[in-house]
């Protein structure tokens, strides 16, 4: 009878442990992600070439807000482009 009772408990808080585990996951902020090394192979800046602009470009990614940062078909795992950034892969065709 012992047994069972040292089982259940183990299992219960198995349980528990398991489903918190999504929780925490879940609540974590979300850390922004750069692609250093594409970038600077881009030429990327956060500032306008004249008047071209990420936000004009075929590539860009836009979020809900458009002054907000967003990505770059390109740039893969960087949600960090400004809208007014500029690369040597702006495209408008």
């Amino acid at each position: 009878m012992n047994y069972c009772m040292t089982r259940r408990a183990w299992l219960r808080n198995a349980s528990m442990a398991l489903a918190a585990i999504p929780a925490s996951a879940i609540t974590r902020p979300a850390d922004a992600a750069t692609n250093a090394a594409m970038r600077a192979q881009l030429a990327y800046q956060d500032g306008p070439k004249d008047s071209l602009r990420c936000s004009a470009c075929l590539e860009f990614v836009p979020v809900k807000d458009e002054h907000a940062r967003g990505g770059c078909k390109v740039i893969p795992g960087d949600d960090e482009i400004s809208p007014d950034g500029w690369c040597t892969a702006w495209n408008t065709l």
